[in-house]
């Protein structure tokens, strides 16, 4: 929503907006925009004459602000029904889905773009450091290519299909399917049948790209009409990445035949660049290009961003909160800074789905590469019934007989001086949560440099 207002805002549209509550980096990002953000919901942060209201999926029947534009029969839609309206017909439309890594791909691929010199608008959840915005949307007669990230997530109260499905896909990539986003799919065959709908809108001479070492992906590509390539580590795909190293930073590995390097960590992000090149390599970039785009390309904000501070301590704050992407990131933090150095992982229970219990018994297995767990309050755990919601003591108690130091400690400021009583110099402190947790790493930044003036 952040990034597409600022985009509407530079082609000359007046943008303002309410959300429940604001936090950096797109809070930053749209005042330094010039967006007015109203903090809280009341019908008075509705302009006297609006032109059009976009409604977010967070918002539902109830709030304030939707029973005005309702009672007020004012003109409403939902963001992706504004996109394929305002910007997706006749182009060609390159979206990233997956549980995981949709903001690194879809970054890393309108990167390649830039450096090919292509001019691709875009969208994405996130803001990418190349780019220095979330989304970008050009004349569609100096360019004709949109590269979106493509959520399964529903679209808005009013309608309870996938965003994703209203993108107008070329090309698609499909990075990995599990299950998520408890609070509106029962299960993951349900997911799974958003993801085929997606496939079954890519026309015969477009592209899908597959994460051909997950089955779910494989599943879901059954009947098709595009043509598919797997990309994976396996010996039977398409398009089979080999020759991996990671050292000092950089991570190295070989795709159609050629050496590719990013400057990232982890295996994960191996495969997320192998699922952008491959994309960039079907609208016929040359490889060099593309060898060059990838290792020049700095990471997306909050996701694995690395603070140094005194004492040689290091904070990295990532948006990791599904148990995957927490291991996966855990996995590449070790692998970069050595067996040998102490790990600290700050969890916030946050999400729709990290908040339930669903993930209750597999958690303590995504913090295997951690020396250390502080897990902080189940964010809104009123609005859960005590069986449904996160038993954050349970997962510290069980990760203690796996070797782990672990503590549950329900507000930020109890974990700022747990941590300060324990953290030595040269460990490493990885901070996950999908929002601010209440201002954790400013916080911890602040105390922590204070303490070791």
């Amino acid at each position: 929503m952040g990034a597409v207002a600022a985009a509407l805002q530079q082609q000359g549209w007046k943008v303002t907006g309410s959300d429940a509550k604001t936090y950096p980096p797109i809070s930053d990002f749209l005042r330094a925009q010039g967006i007015p953000i109203f903090e809280g919901y009341s019908p008075e942060n509705l302009p006297k004459q609006p032109t059009l209201i976009v409604i977010g999926n967070a918002l539902s029947r109830g709030n304030v602000e939707v029973e005005a534009v309702l009672n007020g029969k004012l003109p409403y839609t939902s963001l992706p029904e504004l996109l394929r309206t305002q910007f997706l017909h006749g182009r060609h439309n390159l979206v990233v889905a997956g549980t995981h890594g949709k903001t690194t791909t879809s970054s890393m691929l309108a990167w390649i773009f830039e450096v090919a010199e292509k001019n691709p608008s875009y969208l994405i959840g996130g803001i990418p450091n190349n780019l220095a915005q979330g989304a970008c949307f050009r004349d569609p007669k100096k360019s004709r290519h949109v590269i979106l990230e493509g959520d399964e997530y529903d679209t808005a109260f009013f309608d309870k299909r996938s965003k994703f499905l209203h993108y107008l896909p070329e090309l698609v990539v499909i990075n990995n399917i599990e299950f998520d986003h408890a609070d509106i799919f029962a299960n993951l065959d349900e997911i799974k049948l958003s993801f085929r709908r997606l496939l079954q809108l890519v026309p015969s001479e477009g592209m899908i790209l597959l994460n051909g070492d997950d089955q779910n992906c494989c599943d879901v590509a059954q009947k098709v009409f595009a043509p598919v390539i797997e990309v994976g580590f396996s010996e039977n795909v398409s398009h089979r990445i080999t020759e991996v190293w990671q050292r000092e930073g950089l991570s190295g590995f070989q795709l159609l035949g050629h050496s590719f390097e990013i400057a990232m960590m982890g295996e994960h992000n191996i495969r997320n660049a192998a699922m952008a090149l491959s994309a960039a390599h079907f609208y016929g970039i040359p490889i060099p290009t593309l060898q060059k785009a990838l290792l020049s390309f700095q990471g997306v904000k909050r996701r694995q961003e690395i603070v140094t501070l005194p004492h040689g301590i290091i904070l990295i704050d990532d948006f990791g909160h599904h148990p995957t992407a927490i291991r996966q990131t855990l996995e590449g933090v070790r692998a970069r800074f050595g067996a040998t150095t102490k790990i600290w992982a700050l969890f916030e229970p946050r999400s729709n789905t990290s908040r339930r219990a669903v993930f209750q018994e597999i958690l303590p297995s995504a913090f295997a590469a951690a020396d250390g767990v502080i897990i902080g309050g189940v964010a809104r755990a009123s609005l859960l019934a005590e069986g449904e919601r996160l038993n954050p003591e349970r997962l510290a108690e069980e990760l203690r007989p796996l070797g782990k130091e672990a503590f549950y400690e329900p507000s930020v400021e109890e974990i700022v001086r747990k941590l300060q009583s324990l953290l030595k110099p040269k460990e490493i402190v990885v901070i996950f949560s999908n929002g601010s947790f209440e201002g954790l790493k400013r916080r911890l930044e602040a105390a922590l440099s204070s303490q070791n003036k």
